[in-house]
């Protein structure tokens, strides 16, 4: 039931709390082309996270799916109860990084979507990330140098972990630059919209575990070869040899980690 009177007037705007992260777009045209991002193929079930006052959340209930919303903040969980009747026991009042959503979604497919706040952005697709096996698709809007990383390729600077991990279960694309002045509060950075859409054949021929651990350790120390990167691992001498050993994180594509992780495990390295 929707609160009435001085109740809903109180409801009338959230404020945005700095501590999480909270830039409110208000661009309708911009929530509507990041709702448009989903293709809706392949799963019946949509999670946004971080809805705020819902601006996305409008153009998510206008689609063929069921919208369910995440969120941490109990004044944006009272503001969207009161002004979204279509959202009526769809809304979970929790910080997404902790929830075990199969509490909600039991194994089910589902598309992760949202305006995600830029503090936790990078811990969002982590923990995106080991749900992958029910999350074909994943979009939003991040800081631009995040979706940007999140997409880069093999040879930049901003080139990383978060690029290789991604990359290794999806397709990503980097979609359209947003300016400063469509939030509210206006962010000190420019906003980037980007996609993940899930490979056909998202398992990897070699210990997922062990690829995390290789990934990780490379580029703790990006600047250093993989020979002394890796030290770590406890290598064999003949495996250090390989020229691959010779080249630094960075210049090794998702593909030829996997190779190097294969190499490590036949090497006796263990996950």
């Amino acid at each position: 039931m929707r609160p009435r009177g001085k109740t809903r007037k109180k409801m009338e705007k959230v404020k945005a709390k700095k501590h999480l992260g909270q830039h409110f777009l208000k661009d309708e045209s911009i929530a509507k082309a990041i709702a448009d991002t989903l293709s809706l193929k392949g799963y019946e079930e949509v999670l946004e996270i971080g809805p705020g006052m819902g601006v996305l959340t409008k153009y998510l209930l206008d689609k063929p799916v069921t919208t369910r919303v995440i969120e941490i903040d109990t004044e944006s969980v009272a503001y969207l109860d009161a002004n979204y009747p279509k959202l009526k026991d769809k809304i979970i009042s929790e910080d997404f990084l902790k929830y075990n959503i199969n509490q909600v979604y039991e194994n089910k497919q589902f598309a992760i979507i949202g305006n995600f706040p830029y503090n936790i952005s990078s811990q969002i697709v982590f923990r995106a990330l080991e749900f992958r096996n029910q999350i074909p698709e994943f979009s939003g809007m991040f800081q631009k140098e995040v979706a940007e990383r999140i997409c880069e390729k093999k040879g930049s600077k901003t080139y990383g972990i978060l690029s290789v991990l991604a990359q290794a279960f999806y397709d990503t694309e980097y979609l359209f630059t947003v300016d400063e002045n469509v939030f509210i509060p206006p962010p000190k950075v420019k906003s980037g919209v980007m996609k993940m859409t899930r490979k056909e054949d998202y398992s990897l021929p070699c210990g997922e575990k062990l690829f995390f651990t290789v990934v990780k350790t490379a580029f703790q120390q990006r600047r250093k070869t993989l020979r002394n990167s890796l030290k770590t691992l406890n290598l064999t001498d003949d495996l250090r040899l390989d020229t691959i050993f010779d080249k630094r994180p960075e210049q090794l594509s998702t593909e030829e980690f996997i190779e190097l992780t294969q190499k490590i495990e036949a090497d006796g390295v263990q996950s």
